[in-house]
């Protein structure tokens, strides 16, 4: 269980580096909401459901720029928004906490985690 805790704590610090030296993170607005950088594109490929191989970690990204993230049994642990540029995701979530990832031959890299579309995961 600490193996795990830990591991779970350094990719934590992996991605928070990996975002600032990306500069995924977003600014804040006067109003208070987190803004993003690039503009939402409804029409990309990348919509649908992304799991891990265990389908313990399952992203769902819906084409209006929203997200859901599920972990276990914990339907809906983070939700938020998302942006896509290219390959490269940037998550925003409703706390203000911020990721971002990489879709790579069909895989998405995302802190630390591989994550398969629904129906490749086999």
């Amino acid at each position: 269980m600490i193996k795990y805790l830990i591991l779970a704590l350094w990719f934590t610090i992996l991605t928070f580096h990996s975002c600032l030296d990306s500069g995924a993170f977003h600014r804040l607005s006067k109003k208070g909401d987190y803004e993003m950088k690039t503009e939402h594109v409804n029409s990309h490929s990348y919509s649908g459901m992304w799991v891990t191989a265990d389908g313990y970690i399952r992203h769902e990204l819906l084409p209006n720029g929203r997200y859901d993230e599920a972990r276990g049994n914990r339907k809906s642990a983070y939700q938020g928004s998302y942006t896509i540029k290219d390959n490269h995701i940037e998550y925003v979530d409703d706390t203000g906490f911020t990721a971002d990832g990489d879709f790579i031959n069909g895989v998405l890299y995302h802190a630390g985690m591989v994550l398969y579309r629904e129906e490749e995961r086999k």
